[in-house]
């Protein structure tokens, strides 16, 4: 009896045409859900100036820079054997050059000293220094001129650190942050947090000790995140200072960053805000410089130039800058200074693979604002109540399918019974 009634033409027309709508059916949500993850794509290649740049692109040895056909392109006299330059406000690198290089940081390494303690030491804090607090200085250290059984405002310290790059101030300040080897675990930590990898802490003040290393990419991290913070920003820029000394008295410190101070025949860069420079036989010259015109800021980190000419990682820290303030509203960035984002939990990974396709796409994502607020106003308060808005994947063109079979089914039998009541006689 099957077999004779599948092949009537009425049945088959209803099956054509009820299939063909929940084909369309079918296309509606792929049609609904992919613009909505290309909206969010194109928006996150273009706002705040980030591009969807692959991370290990600056992993990669050699210049990488993306600049359109008339762009300035980096300048090519620049020597040194790393180097990067940034957007200190959206942390898009403009253009490196063996980014993940590792190298000895030199004093530069005291800027994440100064990220991690900063906020660990009262500002108010005052510290009667002992002999104890300054064992260890490395021999041929930069020095202050620190006093034992003096006491410093904590304020005075810190000045020490960033002007005259003192690595006896630095020993009294560890101490003051738990102690030496507590220092440099907590600095290990805040690289970690920061996304800076490369970096590895043996001495907090830099001091060349085997094994310690960092790169032009994690020191411009570490600088940017000291600019966010006003005290770092206030001590990198000072650029002169009163030192207390022995019995109430006072001697001036400067900058030993000569691109902020105009010193020794290098003049001093236009809008230049710090950060801080290094040297020691092992490392060269190394330089974290950040500059600020109208609303931009950037940074650029210079390693070892191997030019040989005098002052040369100031002059091409100035080079690489004004590269930059020049071709930053035409490059395509190459990478980004931002954290790696974390993994998502396993239960929640778990269910985007469930959901299709689609929704690994949207959960892949990072703008999710974007895509919400693309998505209309009902999907944004599903969201906001922690449900998903609708199925999504797959999920729609099996509903929409069943449906119609249901109801093709349906039609035939409703069918079926009014003829059978016209023709009795009809098996």
């Amino acid at each position: 009896m099957i077999i004779r009634w599948f092949p009537r033409p009425a049945f088959a027309r209803t099956v054509a045409l009820t299939t063909g709508l929940a084909g369309l059916l079918a296309l509606l949500p792929a049609a609904v859900s992919v613009p909505t993850a290309s909206a969010s794509t194109a928006t996150a290649s273009t706002g705040g100036g980030l591009s969807r740049a692959d991370p290990s692109l600056l992993y990669r040895p050699g210049t990488h820079v993306r600049a359109p056909s008339g762009a300035p392109a980096p300048p090519k006299e620049v020597s040194a054997l790393s180097w990067v330059v940034a957007d200190a406000r959206t942390g898009a690198v403009l253009a490196a050059h063996n980014a993940h290089r590792a190298l000895p940081p030199a004093s530069t390494l005291k800027t994440l000293f100064a990220v991690t303690a900063l906020p660990r030491i009262p500002s108010g804090t005052r510290h009667r220094v002992t002999r104890a607090d300054l064992a260890g200085v490395g021999a041929g250290s930069s020095l202050v001129g620190i006093t034992p059984g003096q006491t410093y405002d904590v304020a005075d310290l810190w000045r020490g650190v960033f002007l005259s790059s003192g690595n006896d101030a630095v020993r009294v300040l560890a101490g003051m942050n738990g102690g030496w080897k507590s220092t440099i675990r907590q600095m290990q930590a805040k690289a970690r947090e920061l996304g800076a990898r490369d970096t590895r802490v043996v001495s907090p003040d830099g001091y060349d000790e085997p094994g310690q290393v960092s790169s032009a990419y994690d020191l411009a991290v570490f600088g940017r995140a000291g600019l966010k913070m006003p005290a770092f920003a206030k001590y990198c820029a000072t650029v002169d200072a009163r030192f207390p000394g022995d019995r109430g008295s006072a001697f001036g410190i400067r900058n030993t960053n000569k691109l902020l101070t105009g010193a020794d025949g290098v003049r001093r860069y236009r809008g230049l805000i710090g950060v801080k420079n290094g040297y020691t036989t092992n490392a060269g010259n190394t330089l974290v410089a950040a500059a600020r015109r109208g609303d931009r800021t950037l940074l650029a980190t210079v390693m070892n130039p191997q030019s040989g000419a005098s002052h040369a990682v100031y002059e091409e820290a100035r080079s690489l800058l004004n590269w930059g303030f020049e071709a930053a509203p035409a490059v395509t960035p190459v990478g980004s200074l931002e954290p790696p984002r974390p993994p998502s939990p396993p239960r929640q990974a778990a269910e985007t693979e469930k959901r299709g396709p689609v929704a690994r796409a949207r959960h892949a994502e990072p703008e999710t604002a974007v895509a919400t607020a693309s998505a209309g106003p009902r999907v944004a308060r599903a969201e906001a109540a922690g449900r998903p808005a609708a199925p999504s994947g797959y999920v729609w063109p099996i509903v929409f399918i069943g449906a119609a079979c249901l109801a093709a089914l349906a039609l035939f039998v409703v069918r079926r019974a009014a003829r059978r009541r016209r023709d009795p006689a009809e098996p």
